[in-house]
């Protein structure tokens, strides 16, 4: 007998035929393999597992991310390629919150092979805010999912000092007098909407008639009664496809062949072609009267260098104002309401506010009126607090950028990302951060005032550039901060003033909806309330 041979034996003697001997009859599956597999078969399997092993160890560089030096720590994680894109996608609050206690404010995760830093907390908004355009870019984060949705030669698609005069351009359409104008139109189209209401009490979706009533106090206000007339089931579909396009694949990867993507550049033709028919037809009718957006890009915008805002690109930025504020007013809209009918005792104080500021519930809104109503701004606030409708803001890196206060670089080709809701909803900066409380920005704004003497302009107005180590950011901050905040609040606190006028509200089977978190804006699960007709 060899000596291998005589090795393999003591083994099966010593170890393995033990097992096989204390095999119950009730191993049925362990006690036949163990006293008939052979001793070679054995040493066989475990060589290919040992192999294997070995294997999947030499090729770990190439499937799994490798901390780069000074980069912040990274989430382990299982999958190659996919990393944490599952476990994130499924709680995203859940997931920042718990590797913020065990790394702190700064930590990568990987998602479909891409760096994403995240920066959390005051400090971690103002550095993805404020980075230099040099070290970040918002452009190259967001140009492949928005290019194809608002077209050629505007916002993501041109050099940032172009874009900060477009922004100027559309800044200067929404002046007080133009927003003046808009609050009758916004309340004339909510009483319209809602009057189809007309049971005593029903169940209706809130979501779905918000999204239905902000299409149309925007195309209403923003670009003008041609569009606003044609909002019929054709527009909607055209709406619907270009919409089709705001996908999270679209964010990771260019130009994908899904058949979503060729109805959303069909639909992209169709509705600058729309546009631009309503802008020539104004030009040979001679109308110069009027208060939209449209009628401002087409009529007074020329840039530094001379040269006049073109009709296709006037139609691409009313585009990119229709598609990127929809959802999102919609949804804070949609969330406000729920709020309220989880607390039906702000419906009596909204109303008070009312007869307090305008004399009685009968009066017609107006702007003047509407920037006095306190409660109705801060439930608007606390509304974006508690459910903002952007999770997170993202920016590609383009040379590798020190964390300022930290030993942490952030490597070259990563993206950085500040998460509102974390710093949002964070017991740090607001007590009792998961209730629902408007009266909590009293004491907020006189603790938070801005400073006169950090004023900044990027191009296209004054801002406050400390703003961006707020813990509260709905609209963003810095250069790329939404110009269409003072629109918004406008817009959604109408409608809620004209609402609770005309309706009490309760959850329907008194249950307050979880956080769809599988779009890239987070919408409620189900947005179903009971309604009931007040009599005025």
């Amino acid at each position: 007998m060899s000596k291998a041979n005589s090795i393999f034996d003591t083994i099966y003697n010593d170890y393995l035929a033990p097992f096989a001997h204390h095999a119950t009859p009730k191993n049925k599956l362990i006690a036949p393999f163990v006293n008939e597999v052979s001793v070679n078969t054995i040493f066989l399997y475990a060589g290919i597992a040992t192999l294997s092993i070995l294997f999947l160890y030499a090729i770990k560089p190439i499937l799994y991310v490798k901390r780069k030096q000074n980069e912040p720590p990274i989430v382990p994680y299982w999958i190659p390629f996919i990393g944490s894109a599952i476990t994130m996608g499924l709680d995203p609050i859940k997931f920042y919150r718990k590797y913020q206690q065990e790394y702190g404010n700064y930590f990568t995760f990987i998602l479909l092979g891409r760096r994403m830093v995240t920066c959390l907390g005051t400090e971690g908004n103002n550095f993805v805010f404020n980075a230099k355009l040099a070290d970040a870019s918002a452009e190259a984060a967001y140009k492949s999912l928005t290019v194809p949705v608002f077209g050629k030669g505007v916002v993501y698609d041109v050099h940032n000092s172009v874009l900060m005069e477009q922004k100027k351009f559309v800044k200067s359409g929404l002046s007080n007098e133009n927003l003046r104008a808009y609050v009758p139109m916004i309340e004339m189209e909510t009483k319209n909407y809602f009057s189809r209401w007309d049971k005593k009490s029903d169940i209706q979706d809130v979501h779905k008639a918000a999204a239905e009533l902000i299409i149309m106090t925007a195309s209403k206000c923003l670009l003008g009664d041609e569009v606003r007339s044609k909002l019929d089931e054709s527009f909607a579909q055209i709406f619907h496809d270009l919409d089709g396009g705001f996908k999270p694949v679209n964010f990771l990867f260019d130009d994908l062949p899904l058949p979503s993507n060729k109805l959303r550049d069909q639909a992209h033709v169709k509705m600058r072609n729309f546009f631009m028919d309503i802008m020539k037809d104004r030009r040979e009718k001679g109308i110069t009267d009027r208060t939209d957006i449209m009628q401002y890009l087409t009529t007074n915008c020329q840039y530094k260098s001379g040269k006049k805002l073109s009709d296709e690109e006037s139609a691409h930025i009313m585009i990119a104002m229709l598609m990127a504020g929809q959802h999102t007013s919609s949804t804070t809209t949609a969330w406000a309401l729920l709020y309220l009918a989880a607390r039906p005792t702000l419906f009596n104080e909204l109303r008070q506010e009312q007869i307090d500021i305008l004399g009685s519930l009968h009066e017609p809104l107006t702007f003047d009126a509407i920037k006095k109503l306190t409660l109705h701004d801060n439930v608007v606030r606390e509304t974006l607090r508690l459910r903002p409708p952007i999770l997170n803001i993202i920016r590609k890196v383009l040379r590798d950028l020190p964390i300022p206060g930290t030993q942490y670089v952030v490597p070259k080709d990563s993206y950085i990302q500040s998460v509102l809701a974390v710093s949002h909803r964070s017991e740090g900066y607001f007590e009792s951060a998961e209730t629902f409380n408007p009266n909590r920005w009293i004491d907020f704004d006189q603790n938070n005032k801005e400073r006169d003497d950090d004023l900044v302009d990027y191009g296209f107005g004054v801002l406050h550039r400390a703003s961006a180590k707020s813990p509260f950011l709905p609209f963003g901050a810095g250069r790329h901060r939404c110009i269409g905040e003072p629109f918004a609040y406008v817009q959604i606190k109408t409608i809620i003033a004209v609402f609770v006028r005309m309706f009490d509200l309760a959850l329907h089977e008194n249950t307050f909806p979880e956080c769809d978190f599988t779009s890239m804006i987070v919408q409620p699960k189900s947005s179903l309330v009971q309604y009931t007709k007040r009599d005025n």
